[in-house]
């Protein structure tokens, strides 16, 4: 990603959705300083869809819209806007990006997806970029110039005329006085909205488990949590899932009452959760079954989290012995939404059934197969 001006940093997603709809509503501002080019990449169809009213009204005042999907390109646009899809491999692909320009105004967001994500209400809100955003018109000037030469051989030549008429006009005048004390206006208010909905950096991978132990939420919780319910698209954050049974063998010696048998579910949770950082979930699914999810984790590191858990729930009759658990479990990576917890489920089963301690399943794909972490 390149840029002119500051240095990108980290930007949450909350705080890119409110800079981009401060441009998208500074670009719906009735204002005589036309004429207007604005430019959005969405990464995906799910994040167009729902601000397309916005973008179909933002057509109507603008000389030129333009709008860039990953994989497909947008449907029904009004006159004035042009879709442009964008392969995968694409170096804008990764992209989620805002510009508008006028001769007198100017304002960009570029943000690049980093694939990782911190504490947040739901995944989706916790994703982080790499990014800066500015409301000068020339550096609006110079973002537009960059997206012009990357999409020109996919955009029709009079949405190239209109855009080029637009810098035309943007070249023959100064930039407007004052927009440094304007935008220092808005950098305050943004980051005092960052700092209060931030909980703290995420945690690696390999790093140290939270003092607090991440504690089981339930299934509708975990819905909300992971997008079901709001926006989100498949294609953009890569999330481990580990399916994990934890069986007590036939023929296990009865407990010695009710308060034995809470303390054991105690631990068997403590075992599950202590290898999770702040940002992961565990749901249980049925009484012997549990689904930790792992964002922006590598299938690598997800399988050395698998073997953390089984070792922490083998340990536990030392502590426990007239109950040896029988542990199973079944990880995969994926990008996908929903997340295919069907499938995890399902190798669970069959790794339970085969005797393999840990089965792996093929992204994108049904069948498990053995491995071992």
């Amino acid at each position: 990603m390149r840029h002119s001006g500051q240095a990108p940093e980290v930007l949450t997603k909350r705080s890119l959705v409110t800079v981009s709809h401060a441009i998208e509503r500074a670009a719906l501002a009735t204002a005589e300083d036309g004429p207007l080019v604005v430019i959005a990449l969405f990464q995906r169809m799910p994040y167009f869809s729902r601000e397309r009213a916005r973008y179909e009204q933002i057509a109507v005042g603008a000389a030129v819209t333009v709008v860039g999907l990953v994989g497909e390109t947008p449907p029904r646009l009004p006159a004035g806007a042009y879709g442009v899809a964008l392969d995968e491999t694409d170096e804008l692909a990764r992209e989620w990006s805002v510009v508008a320009l006028t001769p007198r105004f100017g304002a960009t967001l570029v943000a690049r997806d980093r694939r990782e994500v911190e504490v947040a209400e739901t995944l989706e809100a916790g994703r982080l970029f790499d990014g800066r955003w500015s409301f000068r018109r020339d550096e609006a000037l110079h973002e537009v110039l960059r997206l012009r030469a990357q999409l020109a051989d996919r955009l029709p030549v009079e949405a190239l005329a209109a855009i080029d008429q637009v810098l035309a006009r943007v070249r023959d005048l100064p930039a407007t006085p004052g927009e440094g004390r304007a935008e220092a206006a808005l950098r305050l208010m943004a980051d005092r909205a960052q700092r209060a909905h931030r909980p703290g950096p995420p945690v690696p991978p390999d790093g140290d488990p939270a003092d607090t132990p991440v504690a089981l939420v339930d299934e509708p919780a975990l819905r909300r949590w992971t997008g079901l319910a709001g926006v989100t698209a498949s294609g953009t954050l890569p999330v481990a899932l580990i399916g994990v049974r934890v069986a007590e063998p036939v023929g296990t010696p009865e407990r010695f009452g009710r308060r034995s048998a809470a303390r054991e579910a105690q631990a068997v949770i403590g075992a599950l959760t202590a290898p999770l950082r702040p940002v992961d979930r565990a749901v249980r699914l049925a009484p012997d079954e549990y689904l930790l999810i792992l964002p922006s984790v590598t299938e690598q590191e997800a399988l050395a989290v698998a073997g953390r858990v089984h070792a922490a729930l083998a340990g536990l009759a030392r502590s426990y012995p007239f109950v040896a658990y029988a542990v199973h479990a079944a990880v995969t990576v994926t990008d996908r939404r929903p997340l295919p917890v069907a499938e995890v489920r399902h190798a669970v089963q069959w790794a339970a059934r085969e005797g393999v301690p840990v089965a792996t399943v093929a992204r994108e794909a049904t069948p498990a197969r053995a491995g071992r972490a």
